[in-house]
């Protein structure tokens, strides 16, 4: 240091000059080997789960100062090689002949390698964020403890399998209504997970193993259960292992899970469910039974064969209803309670699907017409029934209810000229011999054929019913006129005007 200082004139200030040292500090000539060993120690402490002598901080800068003086190559190779030997050691214990313990004995391995790199990084942070931060090749210190463990379980795949037929042995337990330690299952599966081998060495087996649990239980129950009570157990499987991926299982597994039990529990069984139940569950409108079967077979992609299956069945019942004589009395009721059954199943169990409508439909047109004209005359004497004067149980509601349920049926006959023939016979009686229960009701069901039918279908039916106007008022014209005195009180006199095309011969 040089000093100088002297009066001047202008007063200045002295100045200080300080030059820097020529030679920087030297380290001790066994510092690397000194802290090394200050690490090495709290490392095996670490492993060996004792107490360390040096505090996390002394510890830490140590680290630094290693890496500050380009050590930090040489250091994270040490550490690498000392993790490596002690997750070697931790695995080669892993023997035991008892399954269960065998589990346990992993999980306690690999926790405590996780517990271990954490305490690890905390010490070597230093190196972590800045060298290997810095070199592509180097992996981080957890990433160099996952690398480790994976290579040593790797190399052993006897363990791997024992730990496989283990978990896969427990969840097969499970299944079987066992209880099963579930938290477990889960660490050891995400262990799989996170160390790269769930797939290859869990995944692929527990997916086969699924397949083929499912398959011989599929036959088993298939024999032993009705098919509602199957469709409950499929329900309940699927719930199950839905559970099953939340608790324990990889997120990845769930598709491939839920596909593999729904095939082997249910897809190869929906033509033997069609053909013992579905006719019985529709039959008595079983409609939670349906609506089950209709939301599994839809998982399964069968809608098609359970669209066939309610096509066959409503030609089968309808064609029995309109092919037996002695049932001709009573048939369109029938036919209208029939149609109103569908119409529920179809909106309630099978949530108004439009193919399904479509085949409703389809089924009623073709079932109906097989004995061509007689449904045609049989709705016509129905409706007749309904509108004659006498008919005065129901209400107008009602009656236009009962009105509009008949018209479905309409909709589907063929034959609908002849229903006309049928129809307009049976009018002109009811007009002619005043028999109607409410001409607004005539005029009504009119309407309803007229918006059915078109304007051309009902003309002759409105020709009538302006006859009818007329006639009285050609008959309120002759009360009032000085000819109707000249009939005798005793004779009562009505007369019709009547145009000839718009009448039955």
């Amino acid at each position: 240091m040089q000093q100088k200082a002297g009066p001047s004139a202008a007063g200045a200030p002295r100045k200080l000059t300080i030059k820097p040292l020529r030679t920087a500090p030297k380290l001790p000539a066994n510092f690397e080997q000194a802290t090394w060993a200050k690490l090495l120690d709290a490392v095996r402490a670490v492993h060996g789960k004792r107490a360390v002598n040096h505090s996390l901080e002394e510890l830490y800068r140590g680290v630094e100062d290693m890496c500050v003086q380009h050590m930090a190559a040489r250091t994270y190779d040490k550490l690498q090689a000392e993790c490596e030997a002690h997750v070697e050691a931790s695995i080669e214990a892993l023997q035991t002949p008892d399954t269960s313990a065998f589990l346990s004995l992993v999980h306690g391995c690999w926790s405590a390698h996780c517990e271990e790199m954490l305490t690890l990084r905390s010490i070597f942070l230093y190196l972590d964020r800045t060298y290997v931060m810095q070199s592509a090749a180097r992996r981080s210190l957890w990433e160099m403890g996952l690398h480790s463990f994976r290579a040593q379980l790797s190399a052993r795949p006897e363990l791997l399998a024992k730990l496989r037929d283990g978990v896969l042995a427990s969840i097969e337990r499970e299944r079987g209504g066992d209880q099963v330690e579930r938290s477990l299952l889960a660490e050891l599966l995400r262990m799989l997970y996170d160390l790269g081998l769930y797939q290859r060495h869990f995944e692929e087996q527990f997916l086969a193993a699924s397949s083929a649990y499912y398959l011989a239980e599929g036959a088993a129950e298939m024999n032993a259960r009705d098919v509602p009570s199957y469709l409950e157990h499929v329900a309940s499987r699927l719930s199950r292992e839905e559970a099953r991926v939340a608790h324990y299982l990889h997120g990845s597994s769930r598709k491939p899970l839920m596909a593999a039990v729904r095939q082997t529990l249910l897809a190869v069984h929906v033509r033997p469910l069609l053909e013992r139940g579905f006719a019985d569950l529709v039959q008595h409108a079983r409609l939670d039974d349906l609506r089950r079967m209709y939301s599994l077979f839809a998982q399964v992609n069968a809608l098609p064969e359970l669209r066939q299956a309610f096509a066959a069945h409503i030609k089968s019942v309808g064609g029995a209803m309109v092919s037996d004589q002695e049932r001709e009395r009573g048939l369109v009721q029938e036919l209208i309670s029939f149609k109103e059954k569908l119409d529920t199943v179809l909106a309630q169990a099978f949530a108004g699907n439009e193919q399904f409508g479509h085949s409703l439909k389809e089924s009623f047109e073709q079932f109906i017409n097989i004995r061509q004209n007689r449904p045609a005359e049989l709705v016509a004497r129905f409706l007749d029934s309904k509108l004659r004067a006498g008919n005065k149980g129901s209400s107008e509601g009602e009656l236009e209810e009962v009105l509009d349920k008949a018209m479905t049926l309409f909709r589907y006959i063929d034959g609908k000229d002849l229903f006309e023939a049928f129809y307009k016979k049976d009018l002109s009686k009811r007009l002619l011999f005043d028999k109607s229960a409410s001409i607004d009701t005539e005029k009504a069901m009119i309407s309803k054929l007229k918006a059915e039918c078109g304007s051309a279908f009902t003309s002759k039916l409105e020709g009538m019913f302006k006859d009818i106007d007329l006639s009285q008022d050609v008959m309120a014209s002759f009360r009032t006129s000085p000819q109707a005195a000249k009939v005798s009180p005793s004779l009562e006199l009505s007369v019709h005007v009547l145009t000839q095309g718009y009448w039955p011969t």
